[in-house]
């Protein structure tokens, strides 16, 4: 094992929580591979951030206005609402901004065989409304409610969503329903190809184990990843994209 590895491995077994950050994924083919710097073994943190620090890249606050920062939020292994104000609070300080202007967030999950319904939507919606009253989020949306569902919500959602995903590759084309309430309620429709489970406790686990051998990696469960993206307003380019993640060792 690396000396690396052996650092990597002494900080996990006294950690509780794992933040992952890729930093701007735009700036990884420009980069020399390098070691990121660690904590000496002899200091062990409660919370263990790893980021590849040579792609972080913060907003010019001078350049704020002329950006929209937008969010998708993916529950992973966490019933609990305060991973969306945890995501959204990490975003903003990656980013070095006060408020994202758009977070939609996935479908949370639920136990094979049971459909969504809004009892699962409302305490993310809830924390995601208070972020929007605490001015964190100007606005809120959400991924592959169908017309029922998204129709549910918005009658009981104090702030409306103003978006809606859908994933084409399974309807092919927007379901006439779904098109005419979002119309009539100036809700947009957005397309994406997510795959059902972006990341999984198995997968995240596998990658854990391939990346520090030698670790108990299914002590370690994640709770929520997080996409971003920084597009420039009057031209629509990207320029900035990447991934957040936090995990939590079970039991702690």
């Amino acid at each position: 094992m690396s000396t690396d590895s052996r650092a990597a491995k002494a900080l996990l077994a006294r950690a509780r929580t794992l933040h992952l950050q890729t930093g701007n994924l735009l700036n990884w083919g420009r980069l020399r591979k390098k070691c990121p710097s660690t904590h000496s073994e002899e200091e062990f943190p409660d919370v263990l951030e790893c980021t590849v620090s040579h792609a972080a890249e913060k907003i010019n606050p001078d350049e704020r206005e002329e950006m929209k920062v937008s969010a998708k939020l993916f529950i992973v292994g966490s019933n609990s609402s305060s991973s969306t104000r945890s995501a959204v609070d990490m975003a903003c300080s990656v980013l070095g901004v006060a408020q994202l202007d758009s977070v939609i967030i996935a479908s949370p999950p639920i136990e094979d065989g049971v459909n969504l319904s809004l009892e699962h939507l409302q305490p993310y919606w809830e924390e995601l409304e208070n972020l929007v009253q605490s001015k964190k989020i100007v606005a809120i949306g959400t991924s592959d409610l169908d017309k029922t569902q998204l129709e549910q919500l918005y009658q009981w959602a104090q702030v409306k969503p103003n978006s809606n995903q859908v994933n084409l590759a399974s309807c092919c084309v927007m379901p006439p329903d779904l098109t005419a309430f979002a119309k009539q309620f100036d809700i947009q429709l957005l397309t994406h190809n997510d795959p059902k489970e972006l990341l999984s406790e198995a997968s995240f686990q596998e990658a854990l184990q391939e990346s520090i051998p030698d670790i108990q990696a299914h002590e370690w469960v994640p709770l929520w990843l997080l996409r971003y993206s920084v597009i420039v307003k009057s031209r629509g380019i990207i320029k900035s994209k990447g991934y957040i993640l936090q995990a939590k060792r079970r039991g702690s």
